[in-house]
């Protein structure tokens, strides 16, 4: 009988379970949309819960007692979106498409603004169309964002310098000055966002503690337009750069071009100061530099074209171009005896120029196999040809010396080419995600050293000083990585192999450097989010730092006749190891980190008493670890008044061998702090202000102790004629308190040097758009077959 009755009820009890329904929320251009927040209200308007759609944007219904539920959908940059479900009747699969909340105000295109900063599974995203930074070039937009710092024009991410700079994940063949001068020449307008990798995934490659990843904008605008731009800038000396960027779009094809020229005269102020306690003289230099460059060419095309609805191409060119930069320092030096009387002094006249050439070219084919799956090929080239030339003349009077003069000449060649292909195969479905791939890559650079001095009465070449250098390296690797998204928790794991085969070969003395390894570099990402939208994130990833190849070259580069920089061709990779765990919950992001350097290669200094001399050169200190806390927030005070603050707390550890062949710790706790705070003063014209303070707490780095700096700026928008026209103003380090001490003190090492790099600056720039400015003519590209047999 009681089976009879269990057989009677079964109906009720299957109906009586709680409905378990899985959806996806995507736009309307297909892609599917993470961090999306979903309330679900009962028949009187009361909050049930409430979900958030993982990494694929999918979600889960489930345990809801209540028969039919009111879905409710309030974001930022789409339209509400509102829904009733019956979840008894409701089938197991639900897609939500949502639309941009867009209006149209004479011909200009308004949108809700997305939050300035979203943290995804694994990296940091800053909104960068959303701030009112987007008026600054690329570079000041970098040292913007949350979590990197910079300090003495050198880009750090918590504390660790080795960080590879990119644009749209292609790796940028210029570093220090000539990848500081690329990025003032880009125009921010371009940039749609910056995201913070600190520890990159199996995909990137594995060099570098962390990525930079700069995103430009896409043309998604039918029809022709174009910007027309300038910016004058007054620090000691004037600056100005103008420029043109096109966009034309139509049906299948999408073109971009831009052209910026840049001009001006730079200038650097600092004093070098050496105490020699052997002989208990101090040295001290006083240098100006000032370098003028007539022309910085910037050029940028883009081509994206649409073969079928399954398959897209794409070509791209980047060009920077500085024909010649040149300058003449004049830098005395006095010699202080231990009565702190002048006994000996002489000067320093360095006139120089120099040349950059930097090319680079990539195409992409792109073709979805099926609805889940799709391959990509990349192909890359980059070539950086670049020359410096220098003629130092010394007027000598020392002490119990005559008078006399010396003057040598060198002529620096340095040629780096390097090419990559890449191809990778992605599959993805509603929680899985895969993704596998493998990478070539082979650099080639050439550089050459002409040396001549006047050693016998005239100028000579002098083949012992100079130099030859050739370096070939190839790198093949094999990555996969596996992610699992199935709602409140979000994994990601990932495997990348890369063997490296290198060459260097010094022609004096001749020498020959051979290395060949397989390395792994395993990835691990972990991310939890609650019901109430608070996110738990954990990380872990193993990196390498290859050392740059002007950094392999020996050659003696001299600046003076006491003072020269030189590399080492037998530098070591160094081997890096990041632990990260983060909390992100209503743009709160804190963040606690662990970074361990094995071998970390960087430029320090040494006084050589014998000779007076003082060397810059690259070398491997023993190690380096820091532990340290980030937080980050963007408080909306009001409608029209918000406040960012970005902190870092962290102790950071550097091991060396000193010059006398004992171990050293140099070490410190290190805070920087970064707060701004932006009003809007007339919606109708976007007339907006911001003002930030940034301050560095004193640092280290290797045998340097670097002092404290800090730096405020104000900047202003307002648009104008139907906002086609932008006028913005900008002050940097208002209060010229960015100048930095840099001091090494051990043993018998005692030096130091101010630096002051012209930052203190107010700048203008105006921006006119011409041609159509609005999406809402834009046309739907219909789809083919193809796409309609996926």
């Amino acid at each position: 009988m009681y089976k009879f009755l269990i057989f009677l009820c079964l109906p009720v009890f299957l109906f009586s379970q709680k409905q378990k329904i899985e959806g996806t929320v995507s736009n309307t251009q297909g892609e599917k949309l993470s961090a999306i927040s979903i309330n679900l209200l009962n028949a009187k308007n009361e909050l049930l819960t409430t979900l958030v759609t993982n990494e694929n944007g999918v979600f889960v219904i489930e345990g809801i007692a209540d028969g039919s539920v009111k879905l409710v959908i309030k974001d930022l940059e789409y339209a509400q979106f509102e829904k009733n479900i019956d979840l008894e009747s409701q089938n197991n699969t639900l897609n939500i498409i949502l639309k941009k909340d867009v209006q149209d105000i004479q011909e200009v295109v308004m949108t809700k603004q997305k939050p300035l900063v979203k943290r995804k599974i694994d990296r940091l995203e800053f909104n960068v169309e959303n701030s009112n930074i987007s008026s600054l070039n690329a570079w000041e937009i970098l040292k913007k964002t949350p979590g990197v710092t910079s300090t003495n024009d050198v880009l750090a991410i918590k504390g660790s310098q080795g960080i590879l700079v990119t644009i749209n994940d292609k790796k940028i063949m210029l570093t220090g000055e000539e990848l500081k001068n690329l990025l003032e020449n880009t125009q921010g307008d371009d940039v749609k966002s910056v995201e913070v990798i600190t520890n990159p995934p199996a995909k990137y490659e594995a060099s570098g503690s962390a990525v930079l990843n700069i995103v430009m904008k896409k043309n998604k605008i039918e029809g022709y337009r174009g910007i027309l731009s300038s910016k004058y800038i007054q620090t000691q000396y004037a600056k100005g750069v103008v420029g043109i960027s096109q966009y034309y779009k139509k049906d299948k094809l999408s073109l971009m071009g831009s052209y910026n020229l840049g001009t001006g005269t730079y200038y650097r102020e600092g004093i070098d100061y050496v105490n020699y306690v052997e002989d208990q003289t101090r040295w001290i230099s006083t240098m100006n530099r000032k370098d003028k460059n007539k022309s910085q060419n910037t050029v940028n095309f883009n081509l994206d074209y649409e073969i079928d609805s399954l398959t897209n191409m794409s070509l791209n060119y980047s060009g920077y171009f500085s024909p010649k930069s040149f300058g003449t320092y004049d830098v005395p030096t006095l010699i202080y005896n231990n009565q702190d009387i002048i006994e000996s002094h002489y000067r320093t006249v360095n006139d120089h120029y120099s040349r950059a050439i930097n090319n680079s070219v990539s195409f992409e084919m792109d073709r979805k196999l099926n609805k889940k799956s799709q391959l990509t090929w990349t192909n890359y080239f980059a070539g950086n040809n670049a020359r410096k030339y220098q003629n130092v003349l010394t007027y000598l009077n020392f002490v119990n010396q005559p008078p006399k003069e010396n003057n040598f000449l060198t002529n620096n060649r340095n040629n780096v080419q390097l090419y990559s292909t890449q191809a990778d195969y992605q599959w993805k479905d509603d929680k899985w995600e895969l993704e596998s791939g493998a990478k070539y890559s082979f650099v080639k650079t050439d550089s050459q050293l002409d040396f001549s001095d006047n050693e016998n009465g005239q100028l000579q070449y002098r083949p012992d000083k100079s130099n030859v250098f050739n370096y070939k390296e190839y790198n093949f690797a094999l990555y996969s990585s596996l992610a699992y998204n199935p709602g409140k928790w979000n994994f990601k794991a990932g495997l990348r192999a890369e063997k490296t085969d290198l060459e260097g070969i010094v022609s004096e003395p001749y020498e020959v450097n051979k290395n060949n390894y397989w390395k792994l570099f395993p990835t691990l990402f972990v991310q939890y989010t609650t019901e109430n939208n608070h996110q738990f994130g954990l990380s872990y990833g193993k990196r390498i730092s290859r050392p740059s190849y002007s950094w392999l070259n020996p050659a003696k580069s001299y600046f003076n006749l006491f003072s020269y920089f030189q590399g080492d061709p037998e530098l070591k990779a160094t081997i890096v190891h990041n632990l990260n765990f983060n909390y992100t919950w209503k743009e709160w992001s804190l963040d606690l980190y662990y970074r361990k350097e094995i071998f970390p290669s960087m430029e320090i200094s040494f006084q050589e008493p014998s000779n007076n001399n003082v060397i810059y050169h690259f070398t491997n200190i023993e190690k380096a670890q820091a532990y340290g806390l980030s937080l980050y927030k963007n408080l909306q005070i009001k409608p029209w008044w918000s406040f960012s603050i970005s902190e870092n707390v962290e102790h950071n550890e550097n091991y060396f061998i000193g010059v006398d062949g004992i171990l050293y710790n140099n070490k410190i706790w290190n805070w920087v702090s970064d707060v701004s705070t932006s009003f809007t003063l007339d919606k109708k014209s976007d007339w907006k202000i911001e003002v930030g303070h940034q301050y560095n707490s004193p640092s280290v780095q290797g045998t340097f102790r670097v002092s404290s700096s800090s730096s405020t700026y104000l900047v202003m928008n307002k648009k104008f004629l139907n906002k086609k026209l932008e006028a913005s103003l900008l002050f940097n380090d208002i209060f010229r308190t960015s100048g930095e001490k840099v001091s090494t003190k051990y043993a018998n090492q005692d030096n130091y040097y101010r630096d002051y790099r012209d930052a203190q600056s107010f700048s203008i720039s105006l921006k006119y758009n011409f041609g159509n400015q609005s999406v809402k003519n834009a046309k739907t590209i219909k789809k083919a077959d193809e796409q309609g047999r996926m």
